[in-house]
């Protein structure tokens, strides 16, 4: 299981912030970045799908082979506000693929089993 380096507590305070503010500080969106990582690798582990949010974080997810050199098999690239809009249900896996918002290579790197995370009504949501 993925080790949690972001309490619950300050995780739920970044999503507060990310769900309410139009922008957020670098400190609140890198928080919130990561304990939605943490999360995704919490409730889905394994070692088959790689995501990365750059600069922000990254984390390994989703049961199946592991890689253990180079690039993995399976990888998911997006940048820090589409995936807090995947990650709170502001859009959806298809909309954001289909928009060039994510880049997902391999078999096992569709997330849209997976997410959203933290579901939050239509009328909050994330600008990107």
């Amino acid at each position: 299981m993925a080790r949690r380096r972001i309490s619950a507590a300050d995780g739920q305070s970044a999503l507060s912030a990310a769900r309410s503010a139009e922008s957020l500080d670098r400190n609140s969106l890198a928080t919130a970045v990561r304990y939605t990582l943490e999360e995704l690798a919490h409730r889905v582990p394994g070692n088959s799908v790689e995501v990365r949010v750059p600069p922000y974080g990254v984390t390994q997810c989703i049961e199946g082979p592991r890689h253990t050199r180079g690039t993995p098999p399976n990888v998911v690239e997006t940048d820090a506000h589409t995936w807090l809009a995947l990650a709170l249900g502001n859009t959806t896996w298809d909309e954001a693929v289909a928009a060039g918002q994510v880049a997902a290579s391999g078999q096992r790197s569709g997330l849209a089993e997976v997410l959203p995370l933290f579901p939050t009504s239509t009328n909050d949501r994330i600008d990107q």
